[in-house]
C-alpha cells in the first residue's frame, strides 16, 4: 500500500496530497511529528522532513522530486505542460510558492501562529508575524497580475503551479489569514480549485488545539 508520512499544515505534503488525488492515486496517510526527529521516521528521511512517500517499492523525500516523479510515472491527468515553455513557467511558479511565498509568509504566520505552539516552541513572535502579513499582499496582488490574462496561474490550464498555491493558502486559510477581499480574481481561482475532489481530504484536517475558520471548509466562501 502507498503510504504519505505527513503533517496536516504543512503545505508541501498537500502538494503532494493534491497531486496524488488527482492523479487518482490511492493513499494511506500517517501524520508524523517530524520536530521531534523519531529514530524510525529518520530511517524513512535522514533530513527529518516531510513528506515522505513511499510508492512502487521505494521511499521518497522532497516535495518537488515527489511530485515530478509522480507527474513522470503516472503522466495521467498531465500537471506540467507538454510545451517546454509552458512547462518552464508552471515549474517556475512552483519554485515562487515553494520558496519565496513560503519563506515570507507561510512561515511567518502559520510557523509563528500555529506551528511555534504546536511544536512547543512558545508563543508567536509578533514582528515576524506583522510581517507576513504585509507580504501576503504582495503576493496576493502578483497572483491577480498573473490571472488578468489567464485561467490558471500558469496559463490556461491547471498545473502543478496551482496546486503549489492552493497548498500554501490553504494552510494560511485553516486560520484566516487571507483576506479573499483584496482580489476577486485570486478569490475566484481558489473557489475554482477548492472545488475539486482532490481538495476533500485536505479540507478535512485538523491540528488538535486549533479549530479551523469558519469558513475554512466551505465551497462557496
Amino acid at each position: 500500500m502507498n503510504t504519505l508520512y505527513h503533517y496536516a499544515l504543512s503545505p508541501f505534503c498537500r502538494k503532494v496530497r493534491l497531486s496524488l488525488a488527482e492523479k487518482k492515486i490511492e493513499v494511506g496517510l500517517v501524520e508524523v511529528r517530524y520536530w521531534e526527529q523519531d529514530p524510525d521516521f529518520l530511517r524513512r528521511n535522514p533530513a527529518g522532513k516531510v513528506p515522505v512517500l513511499k510508492i512502487d517499492g521505494m521511499m521518497m523525500s522532497e516535495s518537488a522530486a515527489i511530485c515530478e516523479y509522480l507527474e513522470e510515472a503516472y503522466p495521467t491527468p498531465a500537471l506540467l505542460p507538454r510545451d517546454p515553455k509552458a512547462r518552464a513557467e508552471a515549474r517556475r511558479l512552483v519554485g515562487w510558492f515553494d520558496d519565496k511565498f513560503h519563506h515570507e509568509v507561510t512561515v511567518k504566520l502559520t510557523g509563528e501562529r500555529v506551528n511555534r505552539k504546536v511544536m512547543g516552541l512558545g508563543y508567536p513572535d509578533s514582528t515576524r508575524v506583522k510581517e507576513g502579513a504585509r507580504a501576503i499582499k504582495y503576493h496576493l496582488d502578483y497572483m491577480t497580475y498573473l490571472l488578468e490574462d489567464r485561467r490558471w496561474l500558469a496559463g490556461n490550464d491547471m498545473t502543478l503551479a496551482d496546486f503549489a498555491a492552493a497548498a500554501q493558502l490553504s494552510c494560511l486559510d485553516y486560520t484566516s489569514d487571507v483576506d479573499w477581499n483584496r482580489s476577486e480574481a485570486v478569490k475566484d481561482w481558489y473557489a475554482k480549485i477548492k472545488s475539486r475532489p482532490a481538495f476533500r481530504s485536505v479540507l478535512a484536517d485538523e491540528v488538535p488545539g486549533f479549530t479551523p475558520a469558519a469558513h475554512y471548509a466551505d465551497l462557496d466562501f
